[in-house]
């Protein structure tokens, strides 16, 4: 079957959709009149009461399903961006507007600058997608930080593609038609009674039946979407833009949780501009290799069983099969698509006051110095405290049973009495607790640990708990040498954010507490870093 039939096909579909509806009305309307002009016995007089009830609430959930499925096609406010005319950002437009024109599409009447790695063009339709109504497009502008113009181009035709309807008119309307599909059947889905979501049973088996055979349909648009794309900015710089969307994905990923996340628990913003903005500071500081090896460890979200697009892979493998063109490699280091942008700090603010949410504005700002070294105190207080308070309660309970009156119950799974925070050890006496032997297992044994590691014993019980303190002697020494400033913030954009320690402690301080928390403890090493002159940070 051509495509063109194939698209013929999916519109007769659609519009089946909207005609199961009208039929099922229609029914239920010659259903009530026999009831109304066919009355019953007295006795049964309820089941027609009862048809009548039950035939207005399934119309009411039906009237519904056909409303939302006529608004599907409509473009509501948009929240979370911020609009950008020509006159404020011309060198953007002007890539807009070139990639409409190569596509043969009028360019979008509003552009919106959004906090995604994403681009996507919407329309206002009616009429089952056959009238045109406002055009509006959204690009992120954590796209336009890590690619080059040249791959944006390439992204913007591919946008306009969809619409561009090579080979018939019908192929947009059944792009179309699958959008408005999905969003009338998750308003049945979030029905409110049993026969909302009975009738929604009925539309969503009709739904996926359209969606399984438009699915070749759309597949071939999202194709014919890169070729338009490759004719536009060149096939390898569009195969280089394939390639670099998913990377750009995960590393923004990256820097959500691992950086903007550091105050997220502390009460506390990075400087105004960059919430969205420190994005592009990871990105100048790794490149290639560095940058891909960010998504490596990330699971790729799973992909919607009726999704448009065809793996990347095979969308790559099918333009490096067109021919070659006469067009010169672009530098993967060229400007990027920020470079079009006038003012992009003043963006990236405004961007951030769209999207972050009413309360953010009470939480105070931070440099990312002190965001980092913020983070980093809370941490090793975190990793400390356990540590510090099963040794009071050990000190406590041996000081008592010196006396002859022991009062301290000690449990296995490290639950005794609160210990308030002026009575914790400081880190010397955790060592000198430790050189007394009450490290194994007295120590280890008032950690707190999962209720199933309360039944490991002996060697196991030790390789189990051994990290845990390791951690806590770690977040002592962390906090002594920021206290006394020889550790210093380091926002590793390269990296890891953390802390930046002397040279000495950077190479020996491992092997320290290593042998601090051995099953026979030694001191002696963690005790002579304590006591060296003081280092500067390496």
């Amino acid at each position: 079957m051509t495509f063109r039939l194939r698209a013929v096909r999916a519109f007769a579909l659609l519009l089946g959709f909207f005609l199961m509806g009208l039929a099922l009305l229609s029914a239920m309307a010659v259903l009530d009149w026999l009831v109304l002009t066919h009355p019953v016995t007295e006795k049964a007089a309820w089941i027609g009461g009862t048809v009548l009830i039950v035939t207005v609430l399934l119309s009411a959930a039906i009237l519904r399903g056909l409303f939302t499925f006529l608004r599907a096609g409509r473009l509501g406010p948009v929240l979370e961006g911020v609009a950008v005319t020509p006159e404020d950002q011309p060198g953007l437009w002007e890539q807009v507007r070139a990639a409409a024109e190569v596509t043969r599409q009028r360019p979008p009447d509003e552009l919106y600058l959004v906090a995604e790695v994403n681009a996507g063009v919407s329309e206002q339709s009616r009429m089952l997608g056959l009238l045109h109504g406002r055009r509006r497009m959204y690009l992120g502008l954590p796209l336009l930080a890590g690619l080059t113009v040249p791959q944006l181009r390439a992204v913007l035709a591919h946008e306009f593609g969809h619409y561009g309807n090579l080979d018939t008119r019908l192929g947009g309307v059944t792009m179309r038609g699958r959008a408005a599909l999905l969003q009338t059947v998750k308003a049945f889905q979030e029905g409110s009674t049993e026969l909302h979501q009975a009738i929604g049973a009925l539309y969503v088996g009709y739904a996926r039946m359209y969606l399984r055979t438009t699915q070749s349909v759309a597949r071939h648009q999202e194709l014919a979407a890169d070729r338009m794309a490759a004719r536009h900015a060149g096939r390898d710089t569009t195969v280089a833009a394939l390639r670099a969307v998913p990377v750009l994905t995960g590393a923004h990923t990256h820097y959500l949780e691992t950086y903007l996340a550091m105050g997220t628990s502390l009460g506390a913003l990075p400087p105004a501009g960059e919430v969205h903005g420190g994005f592009r500071r990871l990105l100048a500081a790794r490149t290639g290799e560095r940058l891909v090896a960010l998504s490596a460890g990330q699971r790729s979200p799973r992909p919607h069983p009726y999704d448009s697009h065809p793996p990347t892979a095979e969308r790559i493998a099918r333009l490096e099969q067109l021919p070659a063109d006469d067009r010169p490699d672009e530098p993967t280091d060229g400007p990027t698509g920020l470079a079009l942008l006038r003012d992009a700090d003043r963006l990236f603010t405004a961007l951030e006051a769209r999207t972050l949410p009413q309360e953010s504005a009470l939480l105070r700002r931070e440099s990312w110095d002190e965001l980092v070294m913020s983070r980093a105190l809370a941490d090793a207080e975190g990793w400390s405290q356990p540590l510090r308070v099963a040794v009071a309660r050990t000190l406590r309970t041996s000081v008592q049973g010196a006396g002859g009156a022991v009062t301290d119950s000690v449990r296995r799974d490290g639950t005794t009495g609160e210990v308030t925070d002026d009575l914790l050890p400081g880190l010397e006496e955790i060592l000198d607790a430790f050189d007394r032997g009450l490290l194994w297992p007295e120590v280890a044994d008032r950690m707190p640990k999962p209720h199933q590691a309360t039944r490991l014993v002996g060697q196991s019980a030790r390789n189990f708990i051994r990290p845990r303190i390791f951690d806590g002697l770690a977040g002592l020494v962390h906090l002594r040498l920021a206290e006394s400033g020889q550790a210093k913030p380091d926002i590793g954009w390269s990296g890891q954010p953390g802390l930046l320690l002397p040279e000495s402690w950077e190479k020996a301080m491992d092997d320290a507490i290593d042998s601090a928390v051995a099953d026979t403890p030694d001191t002696a090493s963690l005790r002579a870093l304590l006591t060296s002159p003081h280092h500067a940070p390496a």
